[in-house]
């Protein structure tokens, strides 16, 4: 199953707000007497399941590698997913505001325009480390493609397991996050358990 490349409005309906998905708001529809149908309990695991997915722009095979490595790792599976998939590069693109999604983020990446500890890198999952240093290419267009996505955002806040530097383009990897600060309401619980029996 390849990555999702169809209407982001839709998912966003149907899962609620995904920040990383797009940052479009859906229209309001007009109150209709719809029946809302009782979720039973495999429909409110798989939901948790595609918003962790669509958010973070994963295949399914993807997000069943981490959930695996996770459940290998110390500590609560749940919390050692959500900071694996934390601390991808796209990701933390997306959170130091140098890219307005993590599509975009992931597209940044691709062509070469993001060095990590002054090495280009190209691969979007890449995992960070604390103390990683992330910037731009040193051409006017990486520079150019950063500085729109910085100003088409500039209310929006940097967490605090991050720095950013925008005079010089350049974002600082502190910490490993923690669970509070990840932006997405989910119940990371609920996506181990739908993985349970396939790991």
């Amino acid at each position: 199953m390849s990555r999702y490349r169809g209407p982001r409005l839709k998912i966003i309906k149907r899962l609620g707000a995904l920040p990383g998905l797009t940052n479009k708001e859906p229209r309001r529809e007009k109150s209709s007497p719809r029946r809302k149908r009782k979720k039973n309990q495999y429909l409110i695991r798989l939901e948790e399941k595609q918003k962790l997915r669509f958010h973070y722009g994963l295949t399914e095979r993807q997000l069943l590698k981490y959930v695996r490595i996770a459940g290998k790792a110390k500590g609560s599976t749940g919390q050692v997913l959500l900071q694996l998939l934390e601390m991808r590069l796209d990701n933390i693109l997306f959170r130091l505001r140098m890219a307005s999604t993590i599509p975009a983020a992931r597209q940044l990446v691709n062509h070469r325009h993001i060095l990590v500890n002054g090495r280009i890198v190209d691969i979007p999952s890449y995992r960070c480390k604390p103390r990683d240093i992330i910037t731009a290419k040193d051409e006017e267009k990486s520079k150019t493609l950063i500085q729109n996505s910085l100003n088409s955002s500039p209310d929006k806040e940097v967490p605090n397991h991050l720095t950013l530097e925008p005079v010089q383009y350049k974002g600082l990897v502190n910490q490993i996050i923690d669970r509070k600060r990840v932006g997405l309401k989910i119940n990371e619980l609920l996506v181990v358990e739908y993985y349970s029996r396939q790991t």
